[in-house]
This record gives structure tokens, sequence and C-alpha cells, in this order.
């Protein structure tokens, strides 16, 4: 079993680029995200991002999940990335370095979020998505999602900045109880992106609890959420849980078919 500690709209670009200059990071400040990546097996229509949990790379999530299913998380359509977030000092490990996507000042529902650094990592994340864009992706053809950590990163994400993604998923993941996603959903009046959520009851890192009240939450606040629990199931990922995941995964990003010339 893997130990990788817990997870924690649609503002314009400009008003993202805004809220970063004031905190004195502009997109060009920050290097470029390594990642995996596992290219389609055809014409390339789509893409998913999948972030690691706390102290993971995105190399070893995509392994984990191929030692699971004996196989890569594949698609004919699809390319799945695997981002690494960068290393920095992480509070709940007395600040000595590890790769997470934001600090904590403390692995708790109950606590204030470390918002400078969440944010600072929505601008490396939305990068990602600017360069699948580039490469003629919409971003209704994107998804983001992730494992602990990954799952709450890709919902501050998606639900502050991005909430014309075509989805998120979030794999024993959860938020605080005065998240930030909550504030920015109070004053959202836009359609939101699916939430695709799965949990452990038996999971003592991120309890089920705690992921449960993140869902009910969402849900009041307007966003489309199903909670898929798995009996006797701790802090890790298995075959069906990822097996439920690739299903909706084509539910949202489906084929699209072959465009005429004529």
């Amino acid at each position: 079993m893997r130990t990788a500690l817990p997870a924690r709209g649609r503002p314009c670009a400009g008003a993202m680029g805004a809220l970063w200059a004031r905190r004195g990071r502009g997109v060009a400040g920050m290097a470029a995200i390594r990642r995996s990546v596992v290219s389609p097996s055809g014409r390339h229509t789509a893409s998913l991002i999948f972030l690691h949990g706390s102290g993971d790379t995105g190399q070893g999530v995509r392994t984990w999940i191929k030692r699971i299913l004996n196989q890569d998380m594949a698609f004919q359509h699809i390319k799945v990335i695997y981002p690494t977030a960068p290393a920095r000092p992480y509070t709940p490990m007395n600040g000595a370095t590890s790769t997470v996507w934001f600090d904590r000042y403390k692995i708790c529902n109950d606590c204030p979020e470390h918002i400078e650094s969440i944010d600072s990592m929505c601008q490396g994340l939305t990068d990602l998505i600017n360069n699948e864009m580039k490469n003629g992706i919409t971003k209704d053809r994107i998804l983001i999602g992730g494992f602990s950590m990954g799952g709450g990163m890709a919902m501050h994400l998606a639900y502050r900045f991005h909430q014309d993604l075509a989805g998120v998923f979030a794999l024993s993941s959860f938020l605080n109880k005065d998240s930030a996603v909550y504030e920015a959903l109070k004053r959202n009046e836009s359609v939101l992106p699916e939430l695709f959520q799965c949990h452990g009851t038996a999971d003592e890192l991120v309890l089920y609890s705690w992921g449960e009240e993140t869902n009910k939450m969402l849900k009041s606040l307007g966003v489309p959420t199903s909670l898929h629990t798995f009996p006797n199931l701790n802090h890790e990922l298995n075959r069906t849980e990822i097996e439920e995941l690739k299903t909706w995964i084509l539910k949202k990003l489906p084929i699209e078919a072959e465009k005429s010339n004529e």
C-alpha cells in the first residue's frame, strides 16, 4: 500500500494573471512541470491530467496504476499526463522537502488552507492546460483529477479557475471545511464540471467522513457529484476503482468521429 499524504470556477485569464501578479509570481517565473505521458494509440482528441499524492511523482503513480491493471491506463484517443509536483518544504514533515502540490499547516479538515502555495500551483497547472489547448484540445475535452492531495489540487484548479473543463475526479481526497473552493462556488452562476469521487471506508489517513463531507458540500453548491464508496479499502487504489474511473473517463471524453474534409 502506498502512503501518500492526503489531499487536500471560471474567472478569465486576466483575473488569474492579476491574482498571481499581486502575489509576485508571473507566469514566466515558474519552471515547467515535469511529466510522464501515455500517448493515445490513435488520433489525439482529448487529454487527462492525473495528479499524484504527496511525496509521490508522476512516474510513480503511473507505475502504481500499471501494476494494478497489469498495463498502462491507456486510451485510443486520450493522452494521459502524469505531472510531478515541484519539491518544496512541507510543514507536516517538519519542513523537510517533498514533492507536494501545496503546503499544509497540518493534516486535518478543520484548519486553514495554505492558500498562497495552492494558488501558486494553480498557475503552473494552468500552463499545463494551456499547452494542451495549443495542441488543439479544447477545454471541454480535458479532464483533471488525482489521488489524495492530487484530487484536492484538482478541485481547487477546476472549481475556482477552470469551470469549463470536462470533469474532475478525486480519489481518497478532501477539501478543508473553510476551503476557498466553497467560497468561490457561493458566488458562481456557471454550469460546473461533474465530480467523480471515490473513497475507502477503512482510510485511516484521509477519513471517509472527510471525503463524504466534501462531496455533500460541493453538491449543495451546485456541483454534479457522485461518491463511490469502497468498503474496507484503506488509503490506496484498487482495480475496481480504476476500472470505474476509466468507464467515467470514456463517458466524459468519448471518441469523436473523424471530421470529413468535404
